[in-house]
Parts: structure tokens; sequence; C-alpha cells
């Protein structure tokens, strides 16, 4: 015999109507559009390119097991992190450095903050950060594609702290090319990804498809990447006007590390505004870093970095552009 129901009304605390989309749910749909990113990339690098995403996000979930919650990886959160610091890296990048930056990202970018939701930075650029500073020729030393599936690139299997074991054949990325060799590279190459670079410059289109699906569920917000796309566009047409040697719009979306960087790091919710103006002003933020580092900086690529200096500027973009309490009199009004 069941329990007789309680009669009158029955208060609960807020909120009565929950989203089915937790942060698990969120989480692991994000690992689930890396999936053919990440196939786009071992099509062209074989084997290699499984087994250096696979060491970073090995490193990034030991760490996240030994430092975090004890629920922590079931949320998916150190997968990301891992997944995405191996598609910033070469195919011939030393296994075990790619495991040291996904344990750093997770250490580093967000345990010591507090752990998810505290972290300032994109804990996956924090992880490549440290490995562009501590291997600076591993980290750019980039492998051709082509071959067998099975071949692999670079130094892989290479001991820390030891000199490279084997040799592989390297090709200069588009951004390189063009910066110190004068050279463009065919806008069909870029689209396809069949150039040299890390493992996330191979798969523009499906970057972008994966990123519209987000977009649709409504698990990243669309005005940062469109804001990025539209000031590198824009901004590097006028130059490309004023001076026909630099580099049209075209080039500048579709080449080096870009699309990976808007459509999953900059949109990361955590080191990301939370008001849609502070969203554009974000956006428009990383796209002038992006163009300024690459036309005038010392390196050929400047994605990381633009995106690392705007998440610290977030704070004070929140502030700025946080919307007026409704009755309120603007500040200075009579």
């Amino acid at each position: 015999m069941s329990a007789p129901r309680p009669s009158g009304l029955v208060i609960t605390a807020s909120p009565h109507v929950r989203s089915q989309d937790s942060t698990p749910v969120i989480m692991w749909n994000v690992v689930g559009t890396l999936v053919p990113v990440i196939a786009a990339a071992a099509w062209f690098f074989g084997i290699s390119a499984l087994l250096v995403i696979g060491s970073a996000a090995i490193g990034a979930l030991i760490t996240e097991r030994v430092f975090g919650r004890g629920d922590s990886l079931a949320d998916g959160s150190a997968v990301i992190t891992g997944l995405l610091l191996g598609l910033t890296l070469p195919a011939g990048m030393p296994l075990w450095m790619a495991a040291l930056g996904g344990a750093f990202g997770i250490g580093f970018g967000k345990i010591v903050w507090g752990g998810l939701g505290q972290n300032v930075f994109n804990p996956a650029l924090v992880g490549r950060a440290f490995l562009q500073a501590a291997f600076p020729v591993a980290i750019t030393t980039w492998p051709t594609g082509g071959g067998s599936f099975w071949t692999l690139r670079g130094d892989l299997f290479a001991l820390p702290f030891m000199h490279p074991v084997t040799d592989a054949i390297t090709a200069a990325t588009p951004l390189g090319l063009l910066k110190f060799e004068g050279q463009g590279t065919d806008l069909t190459r870029l689209v396809i990804g069949n150039t040299g670079g890390s493992l996330g410059e191979t798969a523009a289109v499906i970057i972008l498809a994966c990123g519209a699906y987000l977009a649709f569920r409504g698990y990243l917000n669309w005005r940062i990447p469109i804001s990025i796309f539209l000031t590198v566009a824009a901004l590097s047409t006028v130059i490309h006007l004023v001076d026909a040697q630099r580099p049209d719009a075209l080039f500048m979306l579709f080449s080096g590390g870009l699309m990976l960087g808007a459509v999953y790091m900059a949109t990361d919710m955590v080191t990301s505004p939370v008001t849609n103006r502070g969203r554009w002003v974000f956006g428009a933020g990383v796209g002038v870093l992006v163009v300024v580092i690459r036309l005038w900086g010392g390196l050929p690529e400047g994605v990381m970095y633009a995106i690392l200096f705007m998440n610290a500027l977030v704070p004070f973009i929140n502030r700025a552009t946080q919307p007026r309490v409704f009755g309120s009199a603007r500040k200075g009004a009579a």
C-alpha cells in the first residue's frame, strides 16, 4: 500500500525547470565533435596523429585523476583539454612531451585555479604555451603528411631529455612560408588541409561544420567565432588593399590554427565573456591580435597568444559590458 500524498501546496527551492544540458552533456558533445577533426588529422598524418593526441589526453587525464576532484573525470573537461592540446601539436612531437603538456595544462591551467569553472586561461593553450617555451624546436618541426598510415613521423618514441633517434621529412607551414620566404599557398590546399602544420590545421571545413552543430545546440556562442572571422577578414582585406604583398582575407582565415582556436578555444564558456556585447569585443580583440602578430610579430602564428591575452582581459570586459540594472540611472545622470 503506497503512502498517502501530502495535501496542500508543496514548496521547493528554485529552479523548478531544469535544462537537460548539464556540464557533462555539453562537454561530451564537444568531445564527439572533435572525433571527425581527429579523424582528418589521422587521414593526413596516419598513426602518428593518434599517438600524439592520445598522449596529450593521457597526460591530462592522469593529472586530473591524481589532483582533481574524485568525480572530475566524468565531466569530460580533461578529455577536451587533452584532445585540443594534441591538435595544436605537430605529428612528430615526442609522446612524452605531449603527455607533459597535457599534465601542465590541467595542473597549471585548471586545478591551481580551483578546478572547472575557476580557471582564467584556456587549459589547452596553457599546456601549449608551456611546450612552446620549453621545447621550441620540437614544437616547430613539422613532418609532412601522406604515405602509409602506419608510417611513424618524427621522434615520437624519443626518451625524455634525450637526443632525437629518428629522422623525418619536414615542411614549413603556409604561414612560415609566407613570413620567412615570401611564398604563398594554394587556397584549395589550405581549405582541405593538405599542408604542413599542427594536427588541427588539417580540417577547416570539418571544424566549421562541427562548430555550426555546437552553435545550433547552444553549446557555444556563435558571436565569438563570427567576430573573430569578421575582424580577421576585414583587417587583412584593408591591409592587402594597401599593400598587395600582404596576404588576403581567405589566406588569413584558412591558414594556421585560426579555425580550431576560434571555434573550440576562444568559445570556452569559462574563459570568455558572459555578455553578448563582451563576446563581440572579445572576438574582435582576438582577431586584431592574430593579424598583428602574424604580419608584424616575430612568430608566423599568433592564435594562441591572442586568445590567452584576451582571456586575461575577460574580467574587465565583463565589468565594462554588464547590462544596466532595470530602473537604475546611468552613472553621471541627473
